[in-house]
């Protein structure tokens, strides 16, 4: 099951991950057990990754995208070009605080910075 994410939350993510290089990159044999076992350990360091996916085709990186969304319990943040954002907190060592929807009563905390 995917986390859903607010589109603040999901801008959010998306600006910190501006400057973070692909720890993972999909090659020609897909979507094996390897690579998913390889997504899961730096979701957990890092909560925050970006995925090299290197098929020329859209349809085929967005399935990707879906699958290990699906199969990680993952937040999909972005899709684009060949670079896939996703997310997933760690409840044992959390390192982002995700920001309240906009107009909420609860006040917006800044992510930390990338280490």
């Amino acid at each position: 099951m995917k986390i859903e994410l607010n589109p603040t939350q999901r801008r959010a993510l998306r600006a910190q991950a501006h400057g973070r290089n692909p720890v993972v990159s999909i090659g020609q044999n897909g979507l094996t057990d390897a690579v998913i076992r390889e997504i899961a350990l730096s979701l957990d360091a890092h909560e925050l990754i970006k995925v090299r996916v290197f098929s020329d085709e859209r349809e085929e990186r967005e399935a990707l995208f879906d699958s290990i969304c699906d199969q990680l319990d993952a937040a999909p943040v972005q899709h684009i070009g060949k670079l896939l954002v996703i997310y997933r907190p760690n409840p044992d060592r959390p390192r982002i605080t995700l920001p309240q929807e906009k107009g909420s009563k609860t006040s917006t905390v800044k992510l930390k910075s990338p280490k």
